[in-house]
């Protein structure tokens, strides 16, 4: 069995309220040298919400989540001797002191500023090359000691950080139920089944609350559909890939994600908006029109990406950056094929064509 097929569990505590990071430091009493890995806005965010600032030594990340920084940080921790990293920020952050404590083998606690991604929750990163395009899918040995949730630091956060984290989580559904769309779901091994299970609970809460988890974010107010819908973005979606592993993880929609980051101009979009555009790439490559009707109303009442122009690509023509997209998100090394077996560039080309005519027809 490869590793990436190992079932692993979420952090050892999940601990969500308002006021959370204020418990910070009786939660991590067993460790003898915390190291804070953040960024600059990120602490600036948590020391906001905090009653005073810790007093454990801090390091900074390069905005990379690549391999280079975190072999970086790894030396500067081991020097202060370092036996807990905590990461403090977005999922770039997060995936970074994940794998800074694997280089340690220390444990680490996470603490997400913005719902953007399940980072959080889970023992993989996605690691970038230091021009911040997408490298590869990292699988760490241990899960982390605590994720530290509050609830009122997010709901100060940035709202396409919210948004993004909205997005990315309704690709676990999507992209689970079509790796396993033709297959006896009763015969699929129990814990596939549960991770799927996480899946289908995840879109359930998606489309329930999503607008009004949004308009109490505009507020500022923690109300019970924000807490189901940050709950959601971290530890449900957390659990599809953990307990489905394969079964549960990437498809077409990430890899239309990785192959838009060749083009420096997606950027500044939140990694989970590119993957809800890769959602409806990916529908329409299944022949899923129907889904792709459905879902483009609530894209827009929530203000997602559902169209090519929205993406603001103006270094190529829409004919040669698509099929650039198309031609990474096809190769082997991409888990396209996951949603439809032995696919070319053509046919995901085609599929990105024709989710421009649906929108244009509604």
């Amino acid at each position: 069995m490869e590793f990436q097929s190992v079932v692993r569990g979420e952090a050892s505590q999940y601990y969500a309220e308002i006021g959370a990071v204020n418990k910070l430091e009786e939660k991590v009493t067993l460790f003898k040298t915390p190291i804070i890995i953040t960024g600059e806005k990120s602490y600036q965010a948590f020391l906001d919400v905090r009653e005073k600032e810790p007093e454990f030594p801090v390091l900074r990340y390069d905005r990379t989540a690549s391999h280079e920084n975190m072999d970086l940080l790894a030396s500067q921790a081991k020097e202060l001797g370092a036996d807990l990293l905590i990461g403090i920020g977005g999922g770039k952050v997060l995936d970074t002191t994940k794998g800074t404590a694997e280089r340690l083998n220390v444990d680490f606690v996470l603490i997400p500023t913005v719902a953007g991604t399940c980072a959080c929750a889970t023992p993989v990163a996605a690691v970038y090359n230091p021009d911040h395009s997408f490298k590869c899918v990292d699988y760490y040995q241990r899960s982390g000691f605590l994720t530290l949730v509050d609830y009122d630091l997010l709901v100060k956060s940035p709202r396409e950080y919210l948004i993004g984290g909205i997005c990315d989580t309704l690709a676990k559904w999507y992209e689970s139920e079509i790796i396993n769309r033709q297959k006896d779901k009763q015969e699929l091994p129990a814990m596939v089944q549960l991770g799927l299970a996480a899946a289908k609970v995840s879109i359930d809460v998606l489309l329930k609350d999503t607008k009004a988890s949004l308009q109490s974010h505009s507020k500022e107010e923690v109300t019970p559909a924000f807490e189901r819908v940050v709950d959601t973005v971290f530890a449900v979606s957390a659990y599809v890939g953990c307990l489905a592993c394969e079964a549960g993880r990437m498809a077409g929609a990430h890899a239309i994600h990785n192959g838009l980051t060749q083009y420096s101009e997606t950027n500044t979009i939140q990694h989970g908006v590119k993957v809800a555009y890769g959602i409806l790439v990916q529908l329409c490559a299944t022949n899923d029109i129907d889904e792709v009707k459905k879902l483009v109303p609530f894209y827009q009442e929530n203000g997602f990406i559902y169209s090519w122009d929205q993406l603001h690509i103006t270094s190529a023509s829409f004919e040669e950056a698509a099929h650039k997209v198309a031609k990474f998100a096809a190769s082997d090394r991409e888990t396209f094929n996951l949603a439809v077996k032995n696919v070319t560039t053509e046919e995901v080309y085609q599929a990105m064509v024709t989710l421009e005519d649906t929108i244009n027809s509604l």
